[in-house]
């Protein structure tokens, strides 16, 4: 009877265990989660500032690196690889000249940022769960929302590059 009770106690269990880990999109091989894990994370805009870029060619912005207490700690001390914890996110800008610089040189020589454009970027790292993209989950949110999983595919392929910098590309500006 003990044992009828201890194996319906178990069976229950591994299947109360395989509906919770269906329903958080959890996959049973514990390799790298979907994006659907991934979430815009809390007052990321006032992090703090690791630098600042412009981008060239088709994308044509200005952009903000900025990184959580973590990402900074790691960037400030020259740690790498990035311990788990750090997350980095870039926000971009349209590259605008100012009008009143044009006005008062003739020529546009003062460039500001506009419109934010090429929505918002994140890279999350645990070096456990995301082991197959060298340690890092890649996000893309447009308006506030993912971007299809086809754009977080290309993420990666990009960022091997950067591999000896732990797939980041951009340097620490004090």
């Amino acid at each position: 009877m003990k044992s009828i009770f201890v194996s319906s106690v178990t069976v229950m269990l591994a299947i109360a265990i395989s509906c919770f880990a269906i329903a958080s999109g959890n996959s049973a091989d514990g390799d790298a989660a979907s994006e659907l894990d991934i979430k815009m994370p809390d007052g990321y805009r006032d992090w703090t500032l690791i630098t600042v870029a412009h981008e060239e060619g088709k994308l044509n912005d200005l952009r903000a690196i900025l990184g959580n207490e973590v990402a900074v700690k790691a960037y400030r001390e020259g740690i790498r690889p990035f311990p788990d914890g750090s997350i980095i996110v870039r926000l971009a800008w349209s590259y605008d000249p100012l009008e009143e610089s044009s006005s008062a040189f003739g020529s546009p020589q003062s460039f500001v940022a506009g419109a934010a454009k090429n929505g918002v970027q994140f890279m999350i790292k645990n070096s456990t769960k995301y082991a197959s993209t060298g340690g890092w989950r890649f996000a893309h949110f447009n308006n506030g929302k993912r971007a299809d999983k086809a754009v977080h595919d290309t993420c990666f392929t990009c960022h091997q590059v950067a591999r000896s910098r732990d797939f980041v590309f951009n340097r620490y500006s004090p």
